[in-house]
């Protein structure tokens, strides 16, 4: 079926209250499930509903947790998502980074006791829109290993950077450090789909189509032991400069139980202006204009933002069964 963006948010704010969270957590988060929908990323859209209901009803989140600012040191600052759903926190954290960047140049601000955040570009996407150039980076539990190990100890790490472009869409470079991002096994077990081989392997290293193998087994890394040791500098910066538990530290997200995971995110803004008034502008209209000399050439992010346009317009096609499974959550509130 096709629901409005404001449709998805209501449902998903419904599903997530529908398990004891607050209403301006539920919303928060909603609001960028729905966007995930609207930009064909399905994998971290509605689909997390369920997952995170599941996570406030075995108490993995708190369910009336705000971020705060634990402290301050010239351009940098610490915020505690305090357990809580971990966009609340990444959206106060943007504000903040850009707030510092635009006071000192660059803003630089770590998360700490987080939870999963999402679809990583959306934070810095809206940082390149007031004009600044933004990275993130974030770690997630373990499940990817080190070059040359067979044990999960890194998670799929996501970074995402964005670059403003005078007149018109920033440029979106945003993805994880596996072959594909986690959720897409998830998305696939839902549907009964199998997946491509060279994604996932089986618990014991095996390669597998399953799904469900892969969310119990390993990820790939993407371009192997590369995307392995760029996992360990993200671990390193995010881990180092938060407080928050390593990746092998948080239990998987795919699990309803668990522990709280209090993974981290660093989040990084820069005030493109340290070249002088309008140079970093004059760069960037330089490249985009050789870029389309070649007309195979796709920006970064300019998919995202064609769907995002249509389904604002025209709605976004959510599974019957998913709506379903949210709406049957919301009745019972997610009771079995």
């Amino acid at each position: 079926m096709k629901l409005t963006f404001q449709q998805s948010v209501d449902l998903a704010a419904s599903g997530l209250q529908a398990a004891g969270i607050d209403t301006k957590s539920a919303y928060e988060t909603a609001q960028f499930l729905a966007l995930a929908e609207a930009d064909g990323l399905a994998s971290h859209g509605l689909a997390r509903v369920a997952q995170y209901a599941g996570h406030a009803q075995s108490g993995r989140i708190a369910l009336k947790a705000s971020p705060r600012v634990q402290m301050y040191k010239s351009s940098a600052a610490l915020v505690d998502a305090r357990d809580g759903l971990a966009f609340p926190a990444l959206r106060f954290a943007t504000d903040l980074s850009v707030n510092l960047a635009a006071n000192f140049g660059i803003g630089i601000v770590a998360v700490k006791n987080s939870h999963h955040f999402g679809v990583a570009g959306h934070y810095t996407e809206a940082a390149a829109r007031a004009g600044y150039i933004s990275l993130l980076l974030g770690n997630t539990p373990a499940a990817m290993p080190m070059a040359g190990g067979s044990k999960a100890i890194f998670g799929t790490n996501p970074l995402a950077a964005a670059f403003p472009v005078p007149h018109g869409d920033p440029l979106v470079i945003d993805m994880s450090l596996s072959a594909v991002a986690r959720g897409k096994l998830l998305v696939a077990a839902k549907k009964g789909e199998a997946i491509p081989e060279g994604w996932a392997l089986t618990a014991d290293g095996k390669p597998t189509t399953d799904p469900q193998a892969g969310l119990k087994g390993l990820m790939v890394p993407l371009g192997g032991d590369k995307g392995a040791l760029l996992a360990l500098v993200i671990e390193l910066l995010v881990v180092g400069l938060s407080g928050s538990r390593f990746s092998y530290e948080a239990d998987s997200f795919f699990n309803a139980k668990g522990n709280r995971p209090r993974i981290g995110q660093l989040l990084i803004t820069i005030d493109p202006g340290l070249a002088g008034k309008g140079v970093f502008q004059g760069r960037m209209n330089d490249f985009i204009a050789e870029l389309a000399q070649d007309r195979a050439v796709r920006l970064p992010g300019q998919r995202r933002f064609s769907l995002r346009a249509t389904a604002f317009l025209d709605g976004s096609v959510v599974p019957d069964a998913l709506f379903d499974e949210i709406q049957a959550g919301i009745q019972q509130s997610w009771k079995t």
